[in-house]
């Protein structure tokens, strides 16, 4: 209720009215929102004004709520009112209404009223939750990216705001962030990959949506084909190849691989080559005045054609003819001739005379008989049987004599697990027997490796044969051929010292002396053998061989870049660089690729001289240079070139798999006696990979907690990530932001054969708690998982040790003769012999190789001088581990079975070709004891 005006304020209103004015308001309320309980104030301002006062919602408020002040404008000396009111959150909420709080101002003047405009007071606020978040993106490259964003409901309307990376994205020519709160870029580009996050704020609070992760991927794109390469035959029908490149662009970001096939095959005919041939001999030219005729010939029956080589001969005949004129001087000069010989021969009686003279006194100077090289039979390369001067360089300890009183016997299998100096012994009956009975010291290039040459090693020796040399050279461990020294007549010095390893890491080499008899050499717990067959090496020749499986990281000049090549096995070097053999030595390899689904291309590889790698052959193509056999875990090679191998892999596609071997080791805390360490390796699954993990952990003390795990991991660019958990928080603690870690894909997937390892350190609380129950998460993102479960006790009195092998100490890492060949010498020879003769219904060597499941690249058998014994070679290094044989009886007891049902017509042949093959079974089914005692 407003009061009645009083008379100073009639007077005033005359004052006032002189001026002939309404109200006039200089400042009216405004929109006002308020702000969780914080009343608000709404103020009005008017002139020349005698009252002023605010209605709400159509009802005045009280004169007791205004706070009003006048005071007279200098200028028009008029009286200026302000009036100001406070609005509370109560008197809000409790308005019920049909539109919001509104407040008004009424100013009074002598001539009327004037009402102000409409003031809203409302609550602020604003929601928590999001209408709309925004979603992740995968766009390709120059494609349209649109994030929707729809903020909380709130009072006022909440103002919106991008972030890329917790950076504020502003509006240009590619991105607008205007569009009704939506974020658009018109043509992705890379460096628009982020994470996205819209922030919508009111004058009350801020929010923050969901977080949008995009990917701008680019799809692959193949390059240019290469030039089509060199028909891979000399001569005859073969194939050709050309190869493009998933590079033009990579796939980045998870884009996909090109589809298609990154090498295309085409047949050629290559020409072969022509040998040159004599023509007719022309007629014989007129007798010349030296008594000469001549005639000539010329290589064009045929010409040599594409490389073939030139005649042998002479193109020019010559001839004397004695028309009766020349006698006299053909007389003479057949006396010149006969005395000129008679001379030569008087001088070499002489010389030989004075050289047995001499070489006799010499001898005696020394009173050793002089043992002839012939001697040199023992089935090795680098022996000294004749002593020389003392001091002579050529001879190894030469100022050492022969003892020929103690004789010591070497027999297989040799173990040089533990200590170098350990006698290496043979009993091989097929490289010594028979021999004379000689005692002589025998250095080898691989004893002088081992620290042994003062020493030397002692053989019995019993006979001797006229050829014990090959050609080769000496046998180098770093790739590089030595240039042997000669001695006696055939004998060369193999010097070839082995870099000496550290005592931390196992030697990953061996070697053995290797006779017609053949063998194998194994590199301990690394899934590397390699077979020498039986009649590779010559009789009476002996070749000391030898295995190396490179340490050092060279993988840089292994792999192509271009490709995306990895390597999936060791790097193996076979020597010496000069051996000679007359069949393939077949070598065993371990490998960690998935190879059950065609998403590899897995590449054969070789080290050239000039330390450049060459592709070989590629594993599901068809090559006469050499032979492969790939297994799930291992691949088998046959090989007639010495030198450094290794298989690589190329991903057809992002299914690609490689398996990891998970292991998990534990050890005390040398610098807190309360703290204990777990170190989790991922490694490539090899035996050779585990080996060199094993090596480490063994220095450093640590103990294996779990079995190892296998673990696939794909090549879909996502990391590995490991995770501890289900630690007694109560008992243990563990170092603050630790507990999960993270590999990078390019790191796992290029590991390179090198231990990729995380630790997670633990401490305990009290030092009553000993023991320590915990998992460990391995796994791939959106990929598989495996669990290390640990239960161990961190006492070392009380903790079991889990062994890193179960090999024994002693493994074999050379074998010769019968006992390296599952299969006994005589079934061998009877098996070459039934197949390798062609038969008129088939049944040769290709029956074999498909009843064993090695009919593929049946062209290079054909090329072998014995097509079964590669195949039984291949056999043998497919079973080296299980050695059964049952699988070898039954496919030679079907090949019987089905040829014993022939015609009538060839009745005789089938049946002493089954009964050769029967005969072959049984004796397989026989017991080993009874094979051994028939081979020897």
């Amino acid at each position: 209720m407003l009061c009645s005006l009083s008379p100073g304020s009639r007077s005033d209103a005359l004052q006032h009215g002189t001026s002939g004015t309404l109200p006039h308001f200089l400042q009216e309320p405004d929109d006002a929102y308020i702000i969780k309980s914080n009343p608000i104030k709404l103020k009005c301002r008017a002139r020349p004004a005698l009252q002023i006062f605010f209605k709400c919602n159509g009802e005045w408020v009280h004169q007791s709520q205004h706070q009003s002040q006048e005071h007279t404008d200098q200028g028009t000396g008029l009286k200026i009112r302000e009036v100001m009111i406070n609005v509370s959150r109560q008197q809000v909420e409790d308005f019920h209404g049909p539109e919001d709080y509104w407040c008004l101002c009424v100013a009074w003047s002598h001539l009327g009223t004037s009402k102000s405009r409409k003031a809203t007071v409302r609550i602020a606020y604003l929601r928590k939750n999001f209408e709309q978040d925004p979603q992740g993106r995968e766009v390709p490259i120059k494609g349209m990216i649109v994030l929707h964003c729809r903020p909380p409901e709130g009072v006022p309307v909440a103002e919106v705001e991008w972030l890329k990376n917790e950076e504020a994205v502003g509006s240009d020519g590619n991105i607008d962030t205007r569009a009704d709160h939506n974020l658009i870029i018109q043509k992705a580009r890379l460096s628009d990959s982020g994470n996205y996050t819209c922030l919508a704020s009111n004058i009350v609070a801020k929010r923050r949506s969901l977080t949008a992760t995009v990917v701008v991927f680019v799809n692959g794109g193949w390059s240019l084909w290469t030039d089509w390469s060199a028909c891979n035959v000399r001569c005859g029908r073969g194939v050709q190849k050309r190869s493009r490149t998933c590079t033009n662009p990579a796939p980045l970001n998870g884009g996909t691989f090109c589809e298609g096939m990154s090498v295309q095959k085409s047949t050629c005919n290559a020409l072969c080559p022509v040998d040159g041939g004599w023509g007719e001999w022309t007629d014989w030219t007129v007798c010349s005045a030296e008594c000469a005729r001549q005639r000539s010939r010329e290589c064009t029956a045929p010409e040599p054609k594409h490389g073939g080589r030139l005649c042998d001969g002479a193109a020019l005949g010559t001839d004397n003819c004695t028309g009766g004129l020349c006698t006299q001087s053909l007389e003479v000069s057949s006396d010149v001739a006969l005395y000129s010989g008679l001379a030569a021969g008087v001088v070499t009686v002489v010389v030989l005379i004075v050289a047995v003279t001499l070489y006799r006194r010499n001898q005696s100077e020394y009173g050793v008989d002089v043992i002839d090289s012939s001697a040199l039979t023992g089935g090795f390369q680098s022996f000294s049987f004749k002593t020389a001067c003392q001091g002579n360089p050529l001879l190894i300890n030469s100022s050492q004599q022969p003892d020929l009183t103690v004789s010591r016997t070497y027999t297989s299998p040799i173990c040089f697990q533990d200590s170098m100096d350990k006698e290496l012994i043979s009993q091989e009956p097929s490289l010594f027997d028979p021999l004379p009975d000689l005692k002589v010291k025998v250095h080898s290039s691989f004893m002088v490796s081992l620290g042994v040459s003062e020493r030397g090693a002692e053989y019995h020796i019993q006979k001797a044969h006229p050829q014990t040399f090959p050609r080769g050279l000496a046998p180098d461990y770093s790739g590089v051929g030595l240039e042997g020294t000669l001695r006696g007549r055939r004998e060369k010095t193999l010097i070839g010292p082995l870099a000496p390893s550290t005592p931390s890491r196992p030697p990953l080499r061996t070697a053995g002396v290797f006779g017609h008899a053949g063998g194998r050499l194994v590199v301990p717990n690394t899934g590397v053998s390699l077979l020498v067959p039986h009649g590779g090496i010559a009789v009476d020749t002996t070749w000391e061989m030898y295995m190396v499986i490179n340490q050092e990281d060279s993988s840089s000049s292994t792999l192509s870049e271009e490709r995306q090549e990895v390597l999936l096995s060791p790097e193996v070097t076979y020597g010496p660089l000069g051996l000679d053999l007359s069949c393939p030595v077949a070598m065993t390899i371990s490998h960690c690729a998935e190879v059950a689904a065609d998403n590899w291309s897995i590449r054969l590889k070789r080290q050239t001289q000039d330390n450049k790698w060459e592709e070989v052959m590629s594993v599901e193509e068809e090559s006469t240079s050499c032979y492969c056999l790939l297994e799930a875990q291992c691949c088998h090679l046959l090989l007639e070139h010495p030198g450094r191998y290794a298989l690589v892999g190329e991903p057809l596609s992002q299914e690609a798999v490689k398996r990891l071997r998970l292991a998990v080791f534990g050890s005390a805390d040398n610098t807190n006696p309360l703290g204990y360490s777990l170190r989790v390796y991922c490694v490539d699954d090899t035996p050779y990979a585990f080996q060199e993990m094993a090596s480490a952990e063994r220095v450093r003390g640590g103990c294996l907690l779990e079995e190892p795990k296998t673990l696939l991991f794909r090549g879909n660019s996502l990391n590995l990530q490991l995770s501890i958990q289900d630690v007694p928080q109560f008992l243990w603690s563990i170092k603050p932001f630790t507990t999960c870690q993270e590999f990078s894909f390019s790191q796992v997937w290029a590991s390179n054969q090198h231990p990729l390892q995380c630790a997670f350190s633990l401490e305990r609380y009290s030092p009553a708690s000993s023991q320590l129950s915990c998992k460990i998460s391995v796994r791939q993102v959106k990929g598989q998982e495996q669990i290390l479960q640990v239960y161990t006790s961190v006492v070392e009195s009380e903790k079991e040790v889990v062994p890193f092998f179960t090999q024994s100490d002693c493994t074999i890492t050379s074998q010769m003769g019968s006992r390296a060949f599952k299969i006994p010498l005589s079934i061998r020879q009877r098996i070459c012999a039934t197949f390798d003769t062609a038969n008129a219904k088939g049944k040769d060597w290709q029956l074999l190789a498909q009843k064993l499941c090695i009919d593929r690249n049946l062209c290079y058998f054909a090329r072998q001088e014995s097509p079964s014994a590669v195949i039984l070679s291949l056999w043998e290094a497919q079973h080296q581990d299980t050695g059964d044989l049952d699988s070898l009886a039954s496919a030679l007891e079907e090949i019987g079975k089905v040829h014993s049902t022939h015609s009538t017509s060839n009745r005789t042949s089938t049946q002493t070709t089954t009964g050769t093959t029967t005969r072959t079974t049984a004796t397989l089914g026989r017991s080993t004891e009874e094979l051994d005692a028939e081979f020897t």
